[in-house]
Parts: structure tokens; C-alpha cells; sequence
């Protein structure tokens, strides 16, 4: 196997807000969307909108988990100041702020947002390397 992250799917409640939320944000959406599903460009990789009991059903589980769910998505930015600026995009276009933009342990600076769907995003200033 590749070491490759290719797409990215996100099981949502109201597909028509979430692509709203994502679309207020700037993210792309790609022509291949449907009516049942949103796809996103991003560098490198898709991101993909799709109805969280339908997903569930395709994965074969229960679709009533709830919670801290053990993973967050990253979005890294290229100053310390950008990271409330994001967070406060975020917020305008229908997330929560979880934890506000601070001094982290590792030396950078990070915040939380969640989506309308309560997906776990970081938004992220390292100063020791850039993720692109």
C-alpha cells in the first residue's frame, strides 16, 4: 500500500447544510457532485460529504455513535495569526469553536472548531515545518 491519504469521507446529518458550511468556507466543490453526495478539491486529496445513516449502511454499522469520536482533521496555516482568522471564518459560517486560538506545549500556536455535524477540525501554526 501507498502511504497516501486519498479522499476523506464525513458521515453528516443535513447533507444540504454541510455543503453550505464547507462551500462558505471556500472549499471547492467538485463538478462530480450529486444530489446524494458533495465532493470537495482540496491539495491533493478530495473531501467528500455524505449522508451519515447512508455511510453508516455502506460501512455496515450503527449510525448512533456519538461523542469524541478518536480522530480530528488538520488544516495548518502559514501564520500564527491565521489561526484565529480561520477559526473565525469557521465560526460565521455555522461551526462552534471548541478551543480558541492559544500557545500550544509543542511550541505552536492551535485552536478547535467543529462543523455543523460536530466533525473535530485543528486549525494549526507550526513553526517548526510546513504541511502543504
Amino acid at each position: 500500500m501507498e502511504a497516501r491519504l486519498s479522499l476523506v469521507t464525513l458521515g453528516v446529518n443535513d447533507l444540504a447544510r454541510a455543503r453550505a458550511f464547507y462551500l462558505a468556507l471556500g472549499f471547492p466543490l467538485r463538478p462530480e457532485s450529486q444530489d446524494s453526495v458533495a465532493f470537495f478539491q482540496l491539495h491533493g486529496m478530495w473531501l467528500s460529504l455524505y449522508a451519515r445513516e447512508a455511510l453508516a449502511e455502506d460501512v455496515g454499522c450503527d449510525a448512533t455513535g456519538s461523542g469524541f469520536r478518536g480522530i480530528t482533521l488538520a488544516h495548518n496555516v502559514r501564520t500564527k495569526e491565521a489561526v484565529a482568522q480561520v477559526l473565525n471564518e469557521a465560526e460565521a459560517a455555522g461551526g462552534r469553536i471548541v478551543k480558541p486560538a492559544q500557545d500550544v506545549f509543542w511550541g505552536g500556536h492551535s485552536g478547535y472548531f467543529t462543523d455543523p455535524d460536530g466533525h473535530l477540525w485543528e486549525v494549526a501554526f507550526n513553526p517548526f515545518f510546513w504541511i502543504e
